[in-house]
């Protein structure tokens, strides 16, 4: 049985076209514990994907994990534009500042490994202790984004909590190895209540709008991953097409020269949720 986290709500001051809004996080542990990890997801989940791996290191760590804006209980945002890596990490680092937080081990699945790298060789690079980056590196194929733009901002509506776990597990087929009560888990937290009865994905399917606008272009960043100086660690779904295996060996020659750990028959992105990938990352944080 996992600890159920405490949530918390954090206000966004007014930024841009965005007025003042509410951002959910969650926390595990001792909320006095100096070590801190913060848990940021991937473009279309939520802070509960993190629930198994922040029990574990509940342990050792003050583990937060946030609800990016437009996904889970986070408010949603006026401007469709406003959907950008840029809003995320400002929003971030606010509410880091505001928790007086000092440094934080980052683990960030798919977008929020982009967040930890952007922010892991900016300004700010010293906030980041370790960096944790789950199936996502500086090289991103626009061919896997046009396919994830086939269902991010596109899902139908549910009936029934049966019908969108079934939804949900076609979708998320590629994280292979989780247990039936993890599926129905992540189920619950990813789909959202209608007022008048069924469900919907617990997200503004606003936030997919740029992937259907014509193909997605390559995103490179390399020269932000080579000027990480964080110690790194890459966990790889040896059947990912988001992060490709000649980029995954590339990241371990060059920049943080991250230690690299493949995930043998699993896809886009490993969830966190199993035995071996949570030690995987317990072991790296406690070196």
């Amino acid at each position: 049985m996992i600890t159920a986290p405490r949530q918390h709500w954090f206000d966004v001051a007014a930024r841009g076209p965005e007025p003042r809004r509410r951002l959910a996080w969650y926390e595990w542990g001792d909320p006095s514990n100096p070590r801190v990890a913060l848990c940021v997801h991937g473009l279309s989940r939520n802070a509960r994907d993190f629930d198994w791996l922040a029990d574990a290191l509940s342990a050792t760590h003050r583990v937060i994990a946030i609800d990016c804006p437009g996904r889970g209980l986070s408010d949603r945002l006026k401007e469709t534009a406003s959907y950008q890596i840029l809003t995320y990490e400002a929003d971030a680092l606010a509410l880091i500042g505001a928790l007086g937080i000092g440094s934080v081990d980052w683990i960030g699945t798919s977008m929020g490994g982009i967040l930890g790298m952007l922010i892991g060789a900016g300004k700010q690079a010293g906030l980041i202790r370790r960096l944790v980056l789950n199936d996502i590196g500086p090289y991103l194929p626009g061919k896997a984004m046009d396919r994830v733009g086939t269902y991010v901002g596109m899902a139908p509506r549910f009936a029934t909590l049966d019908d969108a776990y079934a939804y949900q597990a076609g979708v998320n087929a590629d994280w292979a190895n989780m247990s039936e009560a993890q599926r129905r888990h992540i189920t619950t937290h990813a789909a959202r209540a209608l007022p008048g009865g069924g469900y919907e994905i617990h997200y503004d399917p606003r936030i997919g709008d740029y992937l259907h606008k014509g193909p997605v272009p390559d995103l490179v960043i390399w020269e932000r991953y080579d000027a990480v100086r964080a110690p790194t660690l890459v966990l790889r779904g040896t059947l990912s097409d988001i992060l490709l295996p000649e980029t995954a060996a590339d990241m371990t020659r060059r920049g943080p020269r991250a230690t690299l750990v493949e995930v043998p028959g699993i896809g886009h992105t490993p969830s966190l949720m199993t035995e071996r990938q949570v030690e995987a990352v317990n072991r790296f944080l406690a070196t």
